[in-house]
């Protein structure tokens, strides 16, 4: 079994260094998709490098996205109902899960496919894949803020989702996979691509490093992501932003309806995590990722 790692690139360099060095002794092929346009739609310029990952670049497949998704909604339509700008950026991100199917021409139908974000690193250590029987697999993953010891411990996250290319139906499927398993006497489960009834979740799945950036390179981010539109509406600026950081506190609630503007208005702290619980390579690199460091 040969295991395919798919996973988006905007800028996010220093992240795909540690995801490669961290899954490099278990993966056959990376598969990185890029496009010329945020999830907000504004054009940008190519970041990722294959010589910048020497020692990889022979796993690498770099696919790139030269074009908008056909079925955008209009502009004119966008300002009557601001909700469409969300689905305009969920269609650009469905869009670059379907040309993850690119780089899986040479799959096999035993191999894994698993796809995640960069920032969401599934550990493989700690499991054999290969006892795995189930379909569908969910890394359940400790969730980590703006540094790499600081935890938000009251959310476990599910990141990585994996499965055999045989029953892959889309890379949007399985991103969307529900983490639940379902009972198997569930009759909507026959008809669902994303309700499993043959799941297995990994507890001890990984690790989920979400926003370490400086502040201003958040503040890009978060301005471009898949979720741009609530950011829009969230009275965050750069100041108020480099605030939260400083105070380490979490971004937002994550338990609050996302409509809920209030939500944005959140002081719970993160918590310091003994280095122990932290993936090898950054353990054994540590003064060369100290800036990020708590």
């Amino acid at each position: 079994m040969k295991i395919f790692d798919c996973t988006t690139f905007f800028d996010e360099k220093m992240m795909m260094d540690i995801r490669f060095n961290v899954l490099n002794k278990f993966v056959y092929k990376f598969i990185v998709v890029e496009s010329l346009f945020s999830h907000s739609g504004q054009k940008k310029k190519i970041n990722f490098k294959k010589t910048d990952y020497p020692n990889f670049k022979d796993k690498i497949e770099h696919i790139v996205i030269e074009r908008e998704p056909e079925n955008l909604i209009k502009e004119n339509q966008i300002k009557k109902n601001e909700l469409n700008k969300r689905l305009n950026s969920i269609k650009r991100i469905e869009q670059s899960y379907d040309y993850m199917s690119f780089g899986l021409k040479d799959a096999q139908d035993n191999d894994l496919i698993m796809l995640s974000d960069n920032d969401e690193i599934p550990n493989l250590e700690a499991i054999n894949l290969n006892e795995i029987k189930n379909n569908f697999i969910i890394f359940e993953q400790l969730f980590f803020y703006y540094k790499f010891n600081l935890i938000y411990d009251k959310l476990k996250w599910s990141g990585t989702k994996a499965c055999k290319k045989k029953n892959l139906t889309s890379l949007s499927d399985l991103r969307n996979l529900k983490n639940k398993k379902y009972p198997f006497w569930r009759i909507d489960t026959y008809f669902s691509k994303i309700k499993q009834t043959n799941l297995k979740i990994i507890s001890n799945g990984g690790w989920h490093f979400t926003n370490v950036k400086t502040p201003e390179e958040l503040f890009v981010k978060l301005s471009n992501f898949g979720h741009y539109d609530e950011f829009e509406i969230s009275n965050l600026n750069l100041e108020k932003l480099k605030k939260k950081i400083r105070n380490k506190e979490v971004l937002y609630n994550h338990f609050a309806d996302k409509k809920d503007k209030s939500r944005w208005d959140y002081d719970y702290k993160l918590k310091k995590m003994d280095d122990i619980f932290l993936p090898k390579y950054l353990i054994e690199n540590k003064p060369k990722f100290k800036q990020w460091f708590d």
